[in-house]
């Protein structure tokens, strides 16, 4: 099954962490957690938590243990596609959380959601376009996807994951439109 995860992050720096994380199923199921960080982890930056809203001291509080969320993901997670909008970014907060819980930092991994969309879009219409038409048929239900109405992200992982897994909803409903259309023309009219 697709999954759409995101992290927000203590800062962008090299040193930093993740602090919640979010992921939604791609039958619409979804998890969200505050992340209680290490003591290790002490990069924080005001200017990241000026966008997030997520307070260092809230984290400590009602926060996860970071080696919780780990194993719940694992737990969840294995054996699904997982996708991100920023694959780079949030890959490299999973690998923290999954070195500092002592688990395989490899365990998960993140693909580009664009990827998703182009993947199941291809699906779709692979047997209702001609072959030579599929590019371009894939290319214009990718772009009717992002037509539709977006929010700026939120900048909360729930939020910034759901918004991920309703743009790839929107390419697999653009696609299956596409595919019903280039059907019905297909089809021989009784004459």
């Amino acid at each position: 099954m697709l999954v759409f995860l995101d992290f927000e992050a203590s800062s962008l720096a090299k040193k930093s962490y993740p602090i919640e994380v979010a992921w939604v199923f791609e039958d619409g199921r979804d998890e969200s957690h505050l992340i209680r960080p290490p003591l290790q982890w002490d990069d924080w930056d005001d200017a990241a938590e000026a966008i997030h809203h997520i307070p260092r001291a809230r984290l400590d509080t009602e926060g996860t243990p970071h080696d919780v969320v780990a194993r719940r993901m694992i737990e969840v997670l294995s054996g699904h596609a997982l996708f991100a909008s920023a694959p780079s970014w949030d890959g490299k907060w999973l690998s923290a959380l999954l070195r500092a819980a002592k688990l395989p930092r490899h365990a998960l991994r993140l693909r580009d959601t664009e990827e998703a969309q182009r993947d199941t879009a291809t699906a779709i219409l692979r047997d209702a376009v001609p072959a030579a038409a599929l590019g371009v048929a894939v290319a214009d239900v990718i772009a009717l996807g992002e037509v539709r109405d977006r929010d700026v992200p939120t900048h909360r992982a729930l939020a910034d994951a759901r918004d991920e897994w309703e743009r790839w909803c929107a390419v697999k409903r653009a696609a299956e439109a596409h595919a019903a259309t280039a059907r019905q023309d297909e089809a021989p009219s009784g004459g």
